[in-house]
């Protein structure tokens, strides 16, 4: 709304409104109004939920190796971090936008899936929550929504090359024209774009670009469900879900900032994508909103985020990532959450494969993975007996506020490498 207002000051030469026209200016105001919302918002949230004893209990000091108890400690967090990265956008950015549209309708679905299975699990007592297909099916629903939205909407374009000149003494941008493109970015390549579309070149013309669309589709669908879970899973310590979606999020932001800048495409020979600039503005309200929500939820946690935090902030780094065409480097920027969720889906598969031959095994302690660092191998032994553990890791166990940092860590240097793969070719 106050775009809307300064761009009509700014038409009538009103002092410093012209400001709101950078996108640095707005994306630090949307951190900043983020920051504030978040901390504000959230003191009164958990007050609020405490008081209504709208609690959750985590885990029992008895079964904790460090005796640290979560009793007690109010849930469906992810409002806080909703809340707090809707209202700056809401202020300070483009609504007309088709991406912030996207990115809106992401979270509020998203939103809305986490809160209807926290809603189940802790006024209903159903611990299982909403059926999980239901799950999927919104996730599919999101993904369907977002892929054929840049399908079809005329304001959903790119130009799939950038390059710099120069003309009488000025600095020219040259680009391709507007196109809708099935194109995306590789990393590791020299020419580091893949067209969806050039894999059904034996469907004949015609056909290879409707079957790209629908490939594209269906990985927008695929990468909305995986990076969604991976974060629900990743989402088991104080501040660990959160921290690593901060790092994340960053990381997709500078690719959105190099995406919607004509001389940083250029540079990287990188897909030029006008106006997700507004992505960058989105995210960094987002960031905000996390480090924000960081405050209370850091060891140790005085609220949890619960699904309605865990499966939103995972759907929009896919949904941001795929809108400016690096769906593909999600295994990269998203690593913690793929191994989160490969540590889940190789446990059962081993422990399922051992009990058909008549055995007990593991692969970790725990799944996921983050379990693994602070389960021994006598609490193993308690809960199932004659189970075997193929990696046993070290006999040390961690805190989970150190397991959390290391986690960050290699979020940290996964965001690093993602960078580096627009130069190393």
């Amino acid at each position: 709304m106050l775009y809307y207002l300064f761009s009509y000051l700014q038409s009538i030469h009103f002092p410093g409104a012209r400001v709101f026209t950078y996108v640095s200016f707005r994306a630090v105001m949307a951190a900043i109004i983020a920051i504030i919302v978040s901390v504000w918002f959230g003191k009164r949230f958990i007050q609020r939920m405490k008081s209504k004893h709208i609690e959750e209990t985590q885990r029992d000091e008895k079964l904790d190796p460090f005796n640290v108890s979560k009793t007690g400690v109010p849930t469906m967090g992810g409002i806080i971090i909703i809340a707090a990265t809707l209202i700056p956008c809401l202020l300070i950015s483009k609504l007309h936008n088709i991406y912030m549209i996207l990115m809106i309708i992401t979270t509020l679905i998203l939103g809305a899936i986490g809160f209807a299975d926290d809603y189940i699990k802790t006024f209903k007592k159903n611990k299982e929550g909403i059926n999980g297909w239901v799950k999927i099916g919104g996730q599919v629903m999101l993904g369907l929504i977002v892929g054929l939205t840049l399908r079809f909407s005329p304001a959903a374009q790119m130009n799939e090359a950038v390059q710099i000149g120069i003309l009488d003494n000025t600095e020219v941008l040259y680009k391709t024209p507007d196109v809708k493109s099935t194109r995306t970015t590789i990393p590791f390549v020299k020419n580091h774009n893949l067209n969806y579309a050039d894999l059904f070149k034996w469907a004949g013309q015609k056909w290879m670009y409707i079957l790209g669309w629908a490939f594209f589709v269906l990985v927008t669908v695929f990468a909305v469900a995986a990076v969604s879970n991976g974060s629900n899973l990743n989402d088991g310590m104080d501040g660990m879900s959160a921290g690593n979606t901060a790092i994340m999020a960053l990381t997709v932001g500078i690719l959105a900032y190099l995406s919607s800048n004509g001389r940083m495409a250029s540079y990287f020979n990188i897909m030029y994508i006008p106006g997700t600039e507004e992505i960058v503005v989105f995210l960094s309200a987002f960031v905000g909103a996390l480090l924000g929500y960081l405050w209370y939820n850091s060891f140790p946690a005085q609220v949890f985020m619960g699904d309605t935090g865990s499966l939103t902030i995972g759907g929009i780094i896919a949904v941001a990532a795929v809108i400016i065409h690096k769906e593909l480097l999600l295994p990269i920027i998203c690593g913690v959450f793929l191994f989160e969720s490969l540590s889940v889906i190789l446990q059962r598969l081993y422990y399922k494969t051992g009990k058909k031959k008549g055995v007990h095994r593991r692969i970790w302690k725990r799944t996921p993975v983050h379990d693994h660092f602070r389960t021994s191998l006598d609490y193993i032994a308690k809960v199932d007996p004659g189970c075997t553990v193929k990696y046993k890791g070290s006999p040390q166990l961690h805190h989970e506020a150190k397991i959390t940092l290391r986690f960050w860590i290699v979020s940290i240097l996964l965001a690093a490498f993602t960078i580096l793969t627009l130069k190393i070719r």
